[in-house]
């Protein structure tokens, strides 16, 4: 009994001190964050934009943001359009300081930011861009700017494009793991690393072909900034005459070769600060804690803005993920509000499961049976983010948008061989009917089996097709021809039909304001915001599950496991989802 009372009044007082720390930062929290928004940018303030920092479809809320005066909130990619906009009549900001050695955000991103400063310029304020060694995706965003320089020890990455996989096929030979692949569409590789050991000529066509779209936009804007040839600026990159920073500046893709303090002298001069270290340098996470609540216009309508980002999934959606449930009720809330007059749905996916993509498009079909709905392409809407946007009243992509890839497939992985030869274990059973009904990993199909699967594909690719060439307004022999899985880029998909613009957030939100006839609204964005207790958690699982795969696996070793996860969460589920994981060199 003695024992017991300890242990009772040691989880209670245990409970007792959680509870009250739990209240003091829970008050500390909500007290920072009424604070935060009306902290004051100050005079003669230049804005910071971090190209390296990677912006997400929503704001990244930092459950620690409000106990620290140096951790801010992330905006979103939108947030960061509102925030450079505004920005051009603020009077309180003078210029724009660009830091451009490297760029964590995707090509439609890059292009909508991008745009966003050129828009800026016309205030007449400055934007001085920045880097040590200029990556190309971080030089194209910034070759805007009024003043671009590098060091001079650095250079500018001015090269080509390059996609590369992976292709395991001979590591699961080794290990006598046997795929069992089924697609519909013959370019639709997202299997192939798992039947293949090299490309195949299909997928080597698509690539070549999206990748030269891709760099033919970059070098044709690069040209209308820099006043530049597109011959000459294809010549550097074919002969691979920029290999140094004296290059760059001698073929003008910068302005000046300069050192750090040199370039921040050069803005105090425009801000007439006293030293460097007078500048007013203002944050992006600062300036939108400032801002953000200035952001909505007036008026009682509204428009819902709906952020999704992520693989499509079953359940609730964690971090980076449209879940079922969450996405399935956000847009029935949308359309069942009477206040909400338009709903636009910005994505950046690559696809996901088949099942849950049908399911999305249903609620979206009965919205635009009630109110307008626009799509707003990020940096990726193809396979599943595709067939769950294509019957919207419009749909917007930038032009570097990766689209199409309409196509399906399924796997199972046969590990019998496996489990016996390398570990001598074997496995058996008995079954009720003639042929075994469960499919098991650890035995072959069947070839009865086999046809099931094969069928299921071949009718969601109909599927498919069917609901794009509804949407679109086309038939189906038409966009049979420019489906079976092929990627296209933003401008191509225009060409093609299945977007109807080239345009970014803001745009595809102006268009819905005029579908919906409303000269003002005030946006409600989903999903809402998760609680400080959510945050917390969520964001520690995170981090302690990357970094404890980091450590014992390094950064090669993160990129490999995240791989396998993906193929080992797709087994057996069919899957409308970009052929690959898109990825550039540099």
């Amino acid at each position: 009994m003695r024992s017991f009372l300890k242990i009772f009044f040691a989880s209670f007082l245990a409970l007792v001190v959680f509870v009250i720390a739990f209240l003091f930062f829970t008050v500390g929290y909500v007290s920072s964050i009424a604070s935060k928004p009306t902290e004051e940018t100050g005079y003669n303030a230049v804005l910071v934009l971090d190209l390296n920092e990677s912006f997400a479809e929503k704001a990244a809320t930092d459950p620690l943001a409000g106990f620290s005066d140096s951790r801010y909130n992330t905006p979103g990619v939108y947030d960061v359009i509102r925030l450079i906009r505004y920005a051009k009549t603020d009077t309180a900001i003078r210029g724009i300081y660009i830091k451009a050695s490297a760029n964590g955000n995707g090509l439609g991103t890059s292009e909508e930011i991008r745009n966003a400063l050129r828009d800026f310029k016309k205030s007449q304020k400055f934007i001085y861009a920045f880097g040590d060694v200029i990556s190309l995706k971080a030089y194209y965003t910034a070759n805007v700017a009024d003043k671009i320089y590098c060091n001079p020890k650095g250079g500018v990455e001015w090269k080509g494009l390059t996609s590369v996989s992976p292709y395991l096929k001979g590591g699961l030979d080794k290990l006598e793991i046997q795929p069992e692949i089924f697609y519909a569409g013959k370019f639709k590789s997202a299997t192939e690393p798992l039947r293949a050991d090299k490309m195949s000529d299909a997928n080597r066509l698509q690539l070549s072909e999206i990748l030269g779209n891709i760099f033919n936009h970059i070098l044709n804007q690069t040209a209308i900034s820099r006043i530049q040839d597109t011959a000459v600026l294809r010549q550097c990159v074919d002969q691979q005459l920029i290999q140094s920073a004296n290059d760059a500046l001698h073929y003008k893709l910068v302005d000046g070769l300069k050192y750090n303090d040199e370039v921040m002298g050069e803005i105090a001069g425009r801000v007439k600060a006293s030293s460097i270290t007078g500048i007013n340098f203002v944050s992006m996470g600062k300036y939108y804690e400032s801002v953000k609540t200035k952001f909505n216009t007036t008026g009682s309508d509204r428009i819902a803005m709906i952020y999704a980002e992520g693989d499509i999934v079953g359940g609730k959606n964690s971090q980076k993920e449209i879940g079922q449930d969450i996405y399935r009720q956000i847009i029935r809330k949308a359309r069942l509000d009477n206040d909400v007059k338009a709903i636009v749905l910005r994505i950046n996916s690559g696809g996901g499961s088949a099942l849950v993509t049908e399911n999305l498009w249903r609620e979206l079909t009965l919205a635009k049976s009630e109110k307008p709905v626009v799509i707003s392409f990020g940096d990726v809407s193809a396979s599943g983010a595709y067939y769950l946007s294509c019957n919207a009243d419009s749909i917007f992509a930038d032009p570097m948008t990766i689209t199409g890839s309409i196509g399906v497939f399924s796997m199972l992985f046969n590990t019998q061989g496996f489990f016996k030869n390398k570990l001598g274990i074997t496995f058996d059973g008995v079954h009720t009917a003639k042929e075994p009904d469960a499919i098991s990993m650890v035995q072959p199909l069947t070839d009865m089996q086999r046809k099931f699967i094969q069928n299921d594909v071949d009718s969601i690719y109909h599927d498919f097709t069917s609901r794009v060439a509804s949407g679109r307004n086309r038939n189906i022999g038409y966009i049979d021809s420019i489906a079976q899985g092929r990627i296209w880029s933003g401008e191509k998909a225009l060409q093609l039909g299945l977007v109807d613009r080239i345009g970014g957030v803001q745009d595809a939100l102006d268009c819905a304001a005029r579908m919906a006839k409303l000269k003002s609204y005030r946006l409600r964005e989903y999903p809402e915001p998760e609680n400080f207790l959510e945050l917390l958690l969520n964001n520690y699982k995170q981090s302690v599950k990357v970094k404890t795969i980091r450590e014992d696996l390094g950064e090669q070793g993160v990129k490999w496991y995240q791989t396998m996860s993906v193929y080992q969460n797709m087994a057996g589920v069919p899957q409308a989802r970009l052929p690959f994981e898109f990825s550039l060199i540099p």
